[in-house]
């Protein structure tokens, strides 16, 4: 009520029953950080937040786990730790009720339900709902190349790709095709592998219907119309 908060902020109404907690409250909207920082000079506008900043840079981590003694900086952490051990899931979406251990990994997953982008490339504008996407994407712009082959040096700029890659050397064919068990290093060519099992033949000639299993076969059909020369 009022009589129990006297004071009230100009701007949001925010009632306080404190003037302390009022001038405290009134720095959201005037942006003044009177705590510094003083290694890194980075401001805050209370103290309580400016002390557990200092953490970063004393190691200090008063908050311990009961159950494997892992130490944290913040009460917060320990408590989003301990989901590991009690299994709690507390954090549900509304549309699909799927559930999550942590707040930020729902306000994630609501992006797939909104169809929020918040991420922007600043080169070409595309929008992405997820801050590693846009990584990802850069790579695009900047031809960075992460993720190298130990063994032949080939750079990659995604992990995906490198993973892939490693196959040439390891000789691993984790897909297996279920008719003949003839095993292949990449999905793709299983897919292509099954058309002599299905006899599809996605591929079609445009100007005598012909079709084909492969575009490369497709392709050399071409010239016989093109008079192209082999």
């Amino acid at each position: 009520s009022a009589k129990k908060k006297p004071f009230s902020c100009s701007v949001c109404k925010n009632g306080f029953s404190h003037s302390g907690s009022l001038k405290i409250h009134m720095r959201i909207h005037t942006g003044e950080k009177p705590h510094s920082c003083s290694v890194c000079e980075k401001g805050f506008s209370q103290s309580g937040y400016l002390k557990i900043h200092m953490r970063i840079h004393t190691g200090e981590k008063p908050f311990t786990c009961t159950v494997c003694k892992k130490a944290f900086s913040q009460s917060g952490s320990l408590k989003d730790h301990m989901i590991i051990h009690t299994g709690e899931i507390p954090f549900t979406c509304t549309v699909c009720k799927k559930a999550f251990s942590h707040r930020g990994s729902l306000k994630e997953h609501m992006r797939i339900h909104t169809g929020e982008k918040p991420f922007t490339c600043t080169v070409c504008k595309k929008a992405f709902s997820h801050s590693g996407s846009l990584k990802k994407h850069m790579r695009i712009h900047t031809a960075e190349k992460p993720f190298t082959c130990t063994v032949c040096k080939k750079a990659f700029s995604h992990s995906g790709s490198l993973k892939i890659h490693m196959r040439i050397h390891t000789g691993e064919k984790p897909f297996t095709c279920t008719v003949c068990k003839k095993a292949f290093s990449h999905s793709g060519s299983l897919k292509i592998h099954m058309r002599i099992h299905t006899a599809e033949k996605p591929f079609s000639c445009s100007v005598c219907k012909k079709a084909f299993s492969h575009s490369g076969s497709l392709k050399s059909h071409m010239r016989i119309h093109t008079g192209e020369e082999k």
